[in-house]
């Protein structure tokens, strides 16, 4: 079992569970594998939980799952506006016009983003050794940005730091409203 550490607490009804789940790198956020993808059954084996939003293989960090549909509604649904909150190390250093404009909102090819959260994060977050590890280019510098967004558009931080010129080399969400990674390390779960 991949468990992090002993049952330490349950969502607001004593008959839900509510999973924290740290990610790795290459694992789709369903329980079945797909082509070089592996899912999620290799990480948890407990009954009738269910994925309440959705992080893309290629990115890691927190992912929740719940056996209340309910509870995976407002988890997973942007009109409930619950924030997510990314690190994401981008190729290039930010100056504070692409902040900015994070933080007003980028246009996107499906229109305009929310308003967000965006700072430098210096220094860099304390974070695991990604496998395989990222491509760094030694002539560019790299930078790590916090990102807070409540909405959920397809690969819609990547997108965002692209539109300011810094394109996204890692991905890690650290928090989804109030459950955060602590404490996880890649591929165990809490509850």
């Amino acid at each position: 079992m991949n468990r992090s550490s002993p049952s330490s607490s349950r969502s607001s009804s004593s008959s839900s569970r509510l999973i924290r789940f740290n990610k790795p790198y290459g694992v789709l956020s369903q329980f079945t594998p797909e082509g070089r993808w592996r899912g999620l059954k290799e990480f948890i084996d407990i009954p009738g939980v269910y994925v309440a939003g959705r992080l893309d293989a290629d990115s890691e960090g927190l992912l929740l799952l719940t056996d209340d549909g309910r509870l995976q509604a407002r988890i997973a649904d942007p009109r409930f506006k619950m924030e997510k909150v990314y690190w994401v190390q981008v190729e290039g250093v930010p100056g504070e016009e692409a902040l900015a404009a994070l933080r007003n909102g980028v246009m996107l090819n499906d229109g305009p983003t929310r308003p967000a959260r965006a700072r430098l994060l210096d220094p860099p977050p304390e974070v695991w050794e990604r496998t395989p590890p990222i491509r760094e280019r030694k002539s560019i510098p790299t930078a790590w940005i916090e990102l807070a967004i409540r909405e959920g558009r397809n690969r819609q931080v990547r997108r965002m730091t692209a539109a300011v010129g810094l394109p996204t080399l890692r991905l890690i969400r650290a928090a989804i409203g109030p459950h955060t990674l602590e404490g996880l390390a890649p591929g165990t779960w809490s509850d």
